[in-house]
């Protein structure tokens, strides 16, 4: 409960400091006096909230995160495992996959205006792009970092290849995939914000990119409180069910640092210490048996 406490109070100590600095419109290098204060954000907040322009401007960056991000990981993880299980496989989309991989998903729009019929599939089409990669590396590592004993154990016991990939592969690979999983999503946001910005016709962002326009700084400001909200329940999800498929995994818990406990006395240090006669008359042979024992 201390733990939530402090968190409580560190993201209200954040919000008061903004309160702070931009009611007093302090400008020493930074130009707080630009921004809107936390209660011209709530207020511009609460008014979005009464209307029905947010909700689907909301449900619709949701529809294309949740269709980009599961299509990417459908085919970032099969793509992963035919990758690290074949050397065929690996040199032919191995090479093409290395090449597209360092070009920015955003980079991609006017490829997905020019191969698309409608704006919407090409948003998702960047948001699949941008998480795909992430989830195939990360499967990709995970599977290779198998250890071989486990799958000569499903051989001898009369295993076959599918039987290998369903018992051995594909769980051992979990904590891997599910990494990826929790970059990958981050990264889908990032990018359906800015496709919906430049070439989105609803949306999140291109509310945000609109409000900027008109120079609405607390619509802005609502917009990116938004987008990080999201963000942060896609990512908890994300997180939660990959802790529910891998429950089987020995897990660390923090455990505050405690007083290390005092060596035990040796023998020869507890016989040292015994007085020359142990009460009740025995000598000290006897006592330090009567010790072992």
């Amino acid at each position: 409960m201390s733990r939530y406490v402090l968190r409580v109070l560190s993201l209200a100590a954040a919000l008061g400091l903004w309160q702070t600095l931009t009611s007093l419109h302090v400008d020493l290098w930074l130009r707080f006096s630009q921004f809107p204060t936390v209660t011209d954000v709530a207020r511009a907040f609460a008014a979005r909230l009464s209307g029905p322009a947010y909700w689907t401007d909301l449900t619709d960056s949701l529809t294309r995160i949740l269709s980009g991000f599961l299509l990417a990981a459908v085919l970032g993880v099969a793509t992963g495992v035919l990758v690290a299980r074949s050397r065929l496989a690996e040199d032919l989309l191995g090479p093409i996959l290395e090449v597209i991989r360092p070009i920015p998903a955003i980079a991609l729009v006017p490829v997905a205006i020019l191969l698309f019929p409608s704006n919407e599939q090409g948003i998702v089409f960047i948001t699949c792009t941008a998480a795909f990669f992430p989830v195939l590396v990360s499967t990709r590592h995970a599977v290779r970092a198998l250890t071989p004993v486990w799958e000569e154990a499903v051989r001898t016991m009369g295993g076959g290849r599918w039987r290998i990939l369903g018992s051995v592969v594909l769980p051992g690979a979990l904590p891997g995939v599910f990494g990826g999983l929790s970059v990958g999503i981050g990264v889908s946001w990032i990018c359906v914000i800015s496709a919906e910005m430049i070439s989105g016709q609803y949306g999140v962002g291109y509310r945000t990119w609109q409000d900027y326009t008109v120079v609405d700084y607390p619509g802005v400001f609502v917009g990116m409180v938004t987008i990080g909200v999201l963000g942060w329940l896609t990512s908890t999800a994300v997180e939660l069910l990959g802790r529910r498929l891998t429950r089987w995994l020995p897990r660390t818990a923090y455990v505050p640092a405690a007083r290390p406990p005092r060596p035990a006395r040796s023998v020869k240090q507890a016989a040292a210490a015994a007085p020359a006669t142990a009460p009740g008359g025995s000598r000290p042979e006897e006592a330090r048996d009567e010790h072992l024992v």
